[in-house]
């Protein structure tokens, strides 16, 4: 099942969807990802320094990890292709016009940017915006 790579329909199928709660982003020793899968993170990166986790934010503060500010996570309900060519520049440009931080992640299916928790609102409608105006 592929996704779509046309720019214009992507744009106008956008439909950004706010996902319940709140997120951090942490980072732990690489070798240790075996301790911490059982506070479910929805996202992860090795990186060189360690690897980053994207876990619920109630998680985090359980094991008392040190973390990034709060953030909610927008999901994008297009299903987007990987190869898709200015999607995520789009949406960012959106944003940046509004002063507001994006974190784009692509999984297989759609999109996910986390933002700041206290500019959710306003990046869902500049969003929802940018799709209006491309449809």
């Amino acid at each position: 099942m592929s996704g779509v790579t046309d720019l214009s329909t992507l744009l106008a199928s956008l439909e950004p969807v706010l996902v319940d709660g709140e997120f951090v982003y942490a980072t732990v020793p690489s070798e240790s990802l075996h301790e911490y899968l059982a506070l479910k993170p929805i996202g992860m990166f090795f990186e060189t320094e360690g690897l980053t986790l994207i876990l619920p934010r109630d998680a985090a503060e359980r094991a008392r990890l040190a973390a990034s500010a709060p953030l909610r996570c927008i999901t994008m309900m297009v299903h987007s292709s990987l190869e898709a060519v200015g999607m995520t520049a789009a949406m960012a440009a959106a944003l940046t016009t509004e002063g507001i931080s994006a974190n784009v992640i692509a999984a297989y299916y759609h999109d996910h940017i986390f933002v700041p928790a206290a500019d959710a609102e306003r990046a869902v409608v500049a969003l929802r915006a940018l799709s209006a105006a491309a449809g």
